[in-house]
């Protein structure tokens, strides 16, 4: 839809960062990739789609930091004392900060269209998307999601075990 393509029509590069399972450091990627990039001078912002275990806001110290609506949707949390990268994360959604999502895959996969389609990005020269572990349907989703839009294209965070 025309909404939808609005809020990414400012993200010129959008790359996803993926693994096949847990605790390799696709969180800790995401937030270094973010970070020498916006040292490069690029405008960069960071879609957290781990739904359970958003630890982004935590990585960045803006874990009490909350979402605010505007007229193009959510808002996302900007960083630093700069306000220099953009953020998005279920993190932010929740009453506290360690509480657990439990949710099905329909609920997870409209948060995910939801995160894509509504959160008012801006101008920015690259999205990095974190991702859940494994190969589930939050991926599909996501990619599905972002299918309208330009991929950049996908880290895949590997461990040499």
């Amino acid at each position: 839809t025309p909404a939808e393509r609005a809020n990414l029509a400012g993200v010129r590069h959008i790359v996803l960062v993926l693994s096949g399972k847990g605790g390799v450091g696709k969180s800790t990627l995401s937030t270094e990739l973010a970070l020498a990039l916006r040292q490069a001078g690029k405008r960069v912002g960071i879609l957290d789609v781990d739904l359970c275990g958003p630890s982004i806001p935590r990585m960045l110290r803006v874990q009490d930091s909350a979402v605010h609506q505007c007229d193009s949707g959510w808002v996302p949390v900007f960083v630093g004392q700069d306000k220099a990268i953009a953020l998005m994360s279920i993190g932010f959604l929740l009453e506290r900060p360690d509480d657990a999502v439990v949710w099905r895959g329909p609920k997870k996969n409209a948060l995910i269209k939801q995160f894509v389609t509504d959160v008012a990005w801006g101008e920015l020269d690259f999205l990095i998307v974190d991702t859940p572990p494994g190969t589930s349907d939050e991926h599909i989703s996501t990619v599905e999601a972002l299918r309208p839009h330009q991929l950049l294209g996908a880290v895949l965070v590997t461990t040499p075990q």
